[in-house]
């Protein structure tokens, strides 16, 4: 079933009440609907992302919202621009991104059309940031799409701030699905196995599939890394984890 959608940019009070741009996706219509936030990947609020967005409404009829994470570093700036600010600072700091991920958690659940139901998904940074937002807040389902330093540390010289949260899995507040790379260093396999571990012995509700021939940022169409046969599979898999967790 396809959805008709609307597509728009808006504004969150996002971590501390300051104002962020934020972009939503939703389908006309009544629902109800089931929310999902998405969280981008470092290089930004690009169009890539938007896409992303207007399919998991299109496709999954899910009000989607996606804040602008470098919003503060970038204020009018291209998204490369602000992406590079970002980085630049050392990334999103991890209690901003929280703030902002649960502010766009309020927008979806403010509107008559939601069922109350949010999951969140990110990828690459986004999906480290899809797992902190899913062990700090109440979320019904988290998608992990090869978050990288989930577990380990970035690697010196790349200019990032990011502690490992691995140690935090027992605070995991929801069903996650991870989607990883065979092939990918950040996350590694063995890193990946370690997180399995971790939420294994916590008891909680996972499913992880890793794709062999495929390395990092393979659902990105706009890459030499996309692999089309394990982005389609990941996006059923997507489809049917939704399905089970955000639905009415």
């Amino acid at each position: 079933m396809t959805f008709d959608i609307k597509a728009e940019k808006t504004t969150l009070a996002g971590h501390g009440g300051e104002e962020i741009e934020a972009y939503m996706a939703q389908p006309v219509g009544d629902g109800p609907y089931g929310g999902v936030v998405v969280i981008h990947h470092m290089p930004g609020f690009d169009r890539s992302s938007k896409e992303i967005a207007r399919r998991l409404a299109a496709d999954e009829g899910l009000i989607a919202v996606m804040p602008h994470l470098h919003s503060r570093e970038g204020k009018g700036a291209s998204p490369d621009d602000a992406s590079a600010a970002s980085r630049a600072a050392g990334g999103v700091p991890d209690d901003r991104l929280v703030g902002d991920v649960e502010a766009a958690m309020k927008k979806i659940k403010s509107l008559p059309a939601s069922n109350g139901k949010v999951g969140t998904i990110g990828y690459c940074s986004g999906g480290r940031q899809s797992f902190l937002a899913a062990i700090s807040l109440k979320l019904d389902a988290a998608v992990d799409c090869y978050g990288a330093f989930v577990v380990g540390h970035p690697p010196e010289g790349m200019g990032l701030k990011a502690t490992p949260l691995v140690d935090r899995a027992k605070d995991l507040s929801c069903p996650l699905l991870g989607l990883f790379g065979a092939d990918d260093k950040h996350p590694s396999s063995d890193q990946v196995a370690e997180l399995e571990k971790a939420l294994a012995e916590h008891g909680k509700t996972y499913e992880f599939h890793s794709y062999e021939g495929a390395g990092h940022a393979f659902f990105d169409v706009d890459r030499p890394s996309y692999r089309p046969e394990a982005a389609v599979d990941g996006w059923r898999k997507i489809h049917d984890f939704y399905g089970r967790y955000l639905a009415s």
